[in-house]
């Protein structure tokens, strides 16, 4: 289950990852300015794009968290979907503006060779952004968040970037100057891919995809090993935000008492919520195991042929 640290660590890190990307873009930013790197501003202006994704982020986690009512009785937490499929969206439209930039100089052929400041700045990027990265996917991972995990794969599009202007900027400052546009267009491909693959995870979580097989091997485990279940009819599962929702059907004898299998469902749910993380709800419906019809019993019944 996850701890109240790992839940009030979920909480603090969207504040961190805003205050580095807000320091980020003004210090890339000047520093592109006075160095005269085409590269690095663009990398503030991804920065800026950050900014802008944490607030969504963090209103996302906020929303979230409300519990259940009438006209949502399942709770809010697809709004964490949304929140990653706009994270995503952000970082294509910011990814192509990139591009359209870069080859606009590279054309024109205005491209100068930026200073070593330049070099200061990705490098400063580089080690920040990644730091956010593994802060960031830890507390997603552990809070099973998918808002938290979309802003850490946006830090990691950021060290990705700025490693990229980091040998842009060297190349040209050795020579060629054209260098600085070239990496930039590579690096905002690489992020627009990025942006991409989070607006299909956020449809397929939306669309009420199934959850890792991992996940539903474990739960067919433990509930076939349960005393008195003779077969599972489905498990089906799906991820609602953070939190996982499980329906279980299992066979039991035709014979069993109400009593009984009201025991045998709740030992399975308390299995499956000891066992498994995130889980918010395990709905368990039984079904009668099927009888095989003998010709004594035929006999026996009313209106049966002998």
């Amino acid at each position: 289950m996850t701890s109240n640290q790992c839940r009030a660590c979920g909480d603090r890190v969207v504040w961190w990852g805003m205050s580095a990307n807000a320091t980020l873009m003004v210090f890339k930013g000047v520093l592109g300015l006075v160095s005269g790197s085409a590269a690095l501003v663009a990398d503030a202006m991804h920065s800026a794009a950050d900014v802008v994704a944490d607030w969504v982020t963090l209103a996302s986690v906020w929303v979230s968290k409300r519990q259940p009512g009438e006209n949502y009785p399942y709770g809010l937490g697809n709004i964490q979907f949304i929140s990653s499929a706009v994270v995503g969206l952000i970082l294509f439209v910011g990814s192509v503006a990139w591009i359209y930039e870069s080859f606009g100089k590279i054309v024109s052929g205005t491209q100068e060779a930026p200073s070593l400041l330049a070099v200061v700045g990705a490098l400063v990027s580089i080690v920040t952004n990644e730091i956010m990265y593994r802060y960031e996917a830890c507390a997603g991972r552990k809070n099973n968040s998918p808002a938290l995990i979309a802003v850490a794969w946006d830090n990691r599009s950021d060290a990705i970037s700025s490693v990229g202007v980091l040998i842009g900027i060297v190349v040209a400052i050795l020579g060629f100057p054209i260098a600085d546009a070239v990496a930039a267009i590579f690096v905002a491909l690489m992020v627009a891919k990025i942006g991409l693959d989070l607006n299909v995870s956020a449809v397929r979580g939306l669309m009420d995809s199934s959850l890792d097989p991992q996940t539903l091997r474990t739960v067919h485990r433990l509930t076939a090993a349960t005393p008195h279940v003779q077969g599972i009819r489905f498990i089906r599962g799906r991820n609602i935000g953070q939190d996982i929702h499980l329906e279980i059907n299992v066979y039991l004898d035709a014979e069993c008492r109400v009593f009984e299998s009201d025991f045998i469902c709740s030992a399975i749910r308390d299995k499956v919520f000891a066992t498994v993380e995130h889980v918010r709800e395990v709905r368990v419906g039984v079904t009668p195991a099927p009888v095989r019809r003998t010709t004594r019993i035929a006999k026996a019944l009313p209106g049966s042929v002998p």
